[in-house]
């Protein structure tokens, strides 16, 4: 019920007025049926603003972290996202992926939408990473159509690190279904997971425009901030800091 009140009165008059969303290719979400919403994540909006555009209710799955804040700020900001149709999902160690392709297939079981982000986190700098192979899963065990998004504008409108949004224009595209029956019977098979990563990131890349990176988002992200803090460290070398007196 909360979800309906955030999408048609609180949250979705709000981000219309600030996002002034153009939406393209809207018919291409199925009015019924079990279907994955794949697309690229470059802004905390994200998660909110597609929602409030579809005529369905759409599930993410969220990073863990969103939901276990400590005190009361944290429980109010676990309730929101629950309240929202996010879930968590928990993305250190081995099991990570399997747990996400777990509460993911639930959710196309049950014959609902379910959004993902096939990098599998923000893009740092506005370019498109690597899919990670979790979204093809899903779509082959289940046996659902993938439909493509492209989010375009919300990088500007809010960049990793700035905690509220400014007003700024914003695109959000839905391509064709993509429908991978030639696969069935190879979920398993890491060659077909690859081929139907890349096949969705293409069509994601198509709807975008934007640069490509053949290479994850997580594992770039990190040598930058590596190769920061090694500057960082040969700056403080070479002018060491006087004490305080």
């Amino acid at each position: 019920m909360f979800y309906y009140v955030l999408k048609y009165v609180l949250l979705g008059p709000l981000l219309r007025l600030l996002f002034r969303p153009r939406i393209e290719g809207l018919e291409n979400i199925p009015d019924e049926g079990a279907a994955i919403v794949a697309g690229n994540h470059l802004s905390f909006a994200d998660h909110f603003l597609m929602p409030a555009i579809l005529r369905r209710r759409i599930t993410f799955l969220a990073k863990a972290e969103y939901f276990t804040g400590p005190g009361i700020k944290g429980r109010l900001t676990a309730a929101f996202f629950h309240s929202a149709g996010q879930i968590p999902v928990d993305r250190s160690g081995r099991e990570a992926g399997q747990a996400a392709i777990r509460e993911g297939l639930g959710v196309l079981n049950k014959g609902e939408l379910l959004g993902i982000y096939p990098e599998g986190t923000r893009s740092h700098d506005g370019r498109l990473y690597k899919g990670k192979v979790g979204v093809a899963a899903m779509a082959l065990k289940a046996g659902v159509p993938v439909v493509p998004c492209a989010m375009i504008g919300t990088f500007e409108a809010q960049p990793p690190g700035q905690k509220l949004p400014r007003m700024h224009r914003v695109s959000i595209r839905f391509g064709e279904p993509l429908e991978f029956s030639r696969y069935e019977g190879l979920a398993n098979e890491k060659a077909a997971l690859r081929a139907v990563t890349d096949e969705i990131m293409y069509a994601v890349l198509e709807l975008s425009g934007q640069e490509y990176v053949d290479r994850y988002a997580a594992e770039v992200k990190a040598e930058e901030q590596e190769a920061a803090r090694a500057a960082e460290q040969e700056r403080g070398g070479r002018f060491p800091r006087l004490p305080k007196r």
